[in-house]
């Protein structure tokens, strides 16, 4: 006889089928019955967040670090809509996610009630799919469906909300065997004759560019692509969202595109005559003004969501599928046409791109005031802690230093917001990051900004025995912003003064929170400040690196500009001959 149970033990029973081992969240009214089963699991780790944002985020960074679905759960009304930010976020990075939120009772739904709020409709536009099931026998199939979707096809969030009486009702378990979406079949084999036609085009160019975005590491493709580019001899560049795809330190490897990336990989796609497009969606921050990016480009476009594919620029052969398969499948094409006699001739192609990279590296110049120059720090920190460690960014200038001056040499290495640019992303993600990689030193590498909103996220690291390790990269400014209103306002420097060298006490802040606290302002004392953090491993640690305030992130393509205006410090290439 089959034992009847509540919706909310067929809820944490689910989960335990689903394969979750941990789930970030805060309790709260309508999703309580769920906590109370939670409690009893011996497979499903829950951890208390101070924050509901710090759930979303830390299921991101678990998500990212690991390659498995990241969990969080709320309650309703503000505790769901305080998921709205890190579910947009997942959304616009394809990071797999299932939110799961309690709901009022069902025949209190559209009634204003206490703590009610739609947030089916509300996150309608930024998750893959969401439910509200008011049916205790349909949890189950809910759940099994959710992390389906999530993982399966482009990665993304999905939001499950359950009314309070669907977790107190009677209902029996029965975990479906198979998954029946109709309309659901995300196609990942790719189209044999695109990927002949592909083959041909690009052994036919003369100035390809590999162009990678995060869609080979969504799709475990790190490995293939290597093979790819270097059976071609074809350049590499990498995207905010995939370095670590392709190896920092490979020849092949020209660095980052697009509105702070290296002038060789800015140049390479405004000079190539083919992109081969492989998990990239041509986003604004990639291509500048879109009329002027790579306008002698022919366009092979390969990814798994189809509806990126001619959005933004048309592609002369669309590739629908996963990366996964796409990769191994041109490689044969390639070998195949190599047997034939046909190879690629890109030697005056790298004569151009070797000038271009040797002209305008990647640099920085030191503060001539004594300060603490940031990008000196972060550089140093990726030296010391190595490319096995995994770094999670906030948002702003700090960001754009960590993906420029650490180098990446493995997928899942990296995580940052990238599409939705949330700030606050990384204490929480690098939380999430070292709950699935316990084993992996684990950096959030903050801006003063970033940090005052999730810092809190502290006190669960340190209940919880998570020791990430926190590189304070404070300017005393929302630095970014600040950047922009040095060269467009005419340092109007209108509320980006946080004041932070004052306070808070970021020292004192950490300590209160039960974590270490470290602050460094001299570079003689950089890499010793770093090792002492490296050898703390009971606790978190916050280093407070105090540097100059208007160091400024180069190049730059300023919003709404063509990628040919690059702007690159004239101190580091005088022949550029810019004015900036």
């Amino acid at each position: 006889m089959t034992q009847e149970i509540t919706g909310a033990q067929s809820l944490v029973q689910s989960m335990e089928a689903a394969g979750v081992e941990v789930v970030f969240g805060i309790p709260g009214g309508a999703i309580l019955p769920a906590y109370d089963p939670l409690m009893d699991s011996t497979k499903v780790r829950h951890i208390l967040v101070r924050h509901e944002q710090g759930a979303g985020h830390a299921a991101e960074g678990y998500a990212s670090a690991t390659g498995r679905v990241g969990v969080c759960m709320a309650t309703s009304g503000p505790g769901a809509t305080n998921l709205v930010t890190p579910i947009a976020d997942a959304y616009m990075d394809s990071v797999p996610m299932v939110a799961i939120t309690g709901q009022v009772p069902s025949a209190a739904i559209g009634t204003d009630a206490f703590q009610e709020a739609d947030i089916r409709g509300i996150t309608m536009p930024i998750t893959k799919h969401n439910f509200l099931v008011t049916n205790p026998d349909e949890i189950p199939t809910a759940i099994a469906q959710a992390f389906h979707l999530a993982s399966t096809g482009r990665p993304g969030p999905v939001l499950v909300d359950i009314a309070k009486d669907a977790l107190q009702g009677n209902t029996t378990f029965n975990w479906p065997e198979t998954i029946d979406l109709p309309g659901y079949n995300p196609r990942t084999r790719p189209h044999s004759k695109q990927i002949r036609d592909a083959a041909k085009l690009i052994l036919s160019s003369r100035q390809p560019v590999l162009y990678v975005g995060g869609g080979v590491i969504r799709g475990n493709a790190s490995a293939t692509l290597k093979t790819l580019a270097e059976m071609t001899g074809i350049p590499v560049v990498t995207t905010l969202m995939a370095r670590g795809a392709f190896p920092d330190s490979h020849a092949l490897h020209l660095g980052m595109p697009g509105m702070h990336g290296t002038v060789a990989a800015v140049g390479a796609l405004q000079q190539a005559d083919l992109l081969i497009t492989l998990g990239a969606r041509f986003d604004d921050r990639v291509t500048g003004k879109l009329s002027s990016f790579a306008p002698k480009a022919a366009i092979i476009h390969a990814d798994i969501d189809p509806a990126e594919i001619g959005k933004n620029r048309q592609a002369d052969i669309p590739i629908v599928g996963d990366v996964a398969e796409v990769i191994p499948e041109l490689i044969a094409a390639i070998q195949a046409e190599f047997d034939q006699g046909v190879t690629g001739d890109y030697e005056g192609w790298w004569v151009q791109l070797n000038r271009l990279r040797d002209t305008y590296p990647l640099g920085y110049d030191f503060p001539t005031d004594g300060t603490l120059s940031p990008q000196y720090v972060i550089e140093r920190l990726g030296k010391i802690s190595g490319p096995d460690s995994i770094y999670a960014a906030g948002v702003g200038q700090h960001q754009m230093w960590a993906a420029q001056f650490i180098g990446y040499e493995n997928p899942g290495t990296w995580l940052n917001s990238g599409g939705a640019g949330t700030m606050g992303y990384a204490v929480p993600a690098a939380m999430g990051a070292k709950v699935g990689r316990p084993d992996t030193t684990v950096w959030a590498i903050d801006g003063d900004g970033c940090f005052q909103m999730t810092n809190q996220e502290l006190a669960t690291c340190t209940i919880n025995e998570i020791p990430i390790k926190v590189a304070l990269i404070n300017n005393s400014s929302l630095g970014m912003v600040r950047q922009w209103q040095t060269l467009f306002y005419n340092e109007r420097y209108s509320n980006t003064d946080l004041q932070s060298h004052r306070f808070p006490d970021f020292v004192k802040l950490a300590e209160a929170y039960g974590a270490y606290g470290l602050q460094c302002d001299s570079q003689d004392n950089v890499d010793a400040t770093i090792e002492k953090a490296l050898s703390l491993n009971d606790a978190p640690v916050v280093i407070d690196f105090v540097v100059h305030r208007d160091a400024m992130v180069w190049p730059m393509v300023a919003a709404g500009t063509g990628n040919d205006e690059i702007m690159y410090a004239r101190s580091l290439a005088p022949e550029w001959g810019s004015d900036d």
